[in-house]
């Protein structure tokens, strides 16, 4: 019966222990969990997310090269979102925490990058040549528009040949008529040179 009951005791004993070791495992493991932090960066911002911390004096800082974008204390939480200074080139960003309830509890610091923002490419504008419309000439008004010019046939058209003439030679000035007009002259002449001879013999024989 003595022997039972030590027995008895003894599986006790180790049950009681082996459930001492689980719950403070589980103790030790539960801040740990809760101290785990989230923090991300994209090209032009960095947030950080931090829970479940030390009720007072934690202290978290950002850094994106050498400038300081976080430097604060919390308490329990902490969530905060910052624009990053504009980059050319990929750029450092650190983080650390420093927990008031024990070194373990800190981390950091922690780097990661921010890659170049892609920009959008910029619309062509017009060249002044193109959005300018051409300026009237000084001789012509806005409101005059230029005359159409004269088709090209018209003024290379054949002149006229006159009528009647067919094959003929051009005219050099003398009419066709002068033959006649030079025979009457003639005859008139002669006329008259009879005439002046008809009387003067009249006049002879009178006297």
């Amino acid at each position: 019966m003595t022997a039972l009951r030590l027995r008895w005791q003894r599986s006790v004993a180790i049950a009681a222990t082996g459930a001492a070791a689980f719950v403070g495992t589980a103790i030790a493991a539960a801040p740990a969990q809760a101290h785990t932090p989230s923090w991300s960066v994209t090209c032009d911002s960095v947030s950080i997310d931090l829970k479940m911390y030390a009720p007072k004096d934690n202290k978290v800082t950002i850094k994106a090269g050498d400038e300081t974008l976080i430097s604060e204390t919390f308490g329990r939480s902490f969530q905060k979102k910052v624009d990053l200074p504009e980059h050319g080139e990929p750029l450092k960003v650190t983080a650390q925490v420093v927990a008031s309830d024990g070194d373990r509890f800190s981390w950091g610091p922690e780097t990661k990058t921010s890659p170049v923002c892609d920009k959008p490419t910029p619309t062509p504008t017009p060249s002044e040549s193109e959005s300018t419309p051409p300026s009237p000439s000084p001789s012509q008004s806005p409101s005059e528009k230029p005359e159409p010019s004269a088709p090209e046939s018209s003024s290379s058209a054949p002149a006229e040949k006159p009528q009647g003439g067919g094959d003929d030679l051009a005219e050099t000035g003398s009419s066709s008529n002068t033959p006649m007009i030079a025979g009457i002259a003639a005859a008139v002449v002669i006329a008259g040179g009879g005439l002046v001879a008809f009387a003067r013999k009249r006049r002879s024989s009178q006297s």
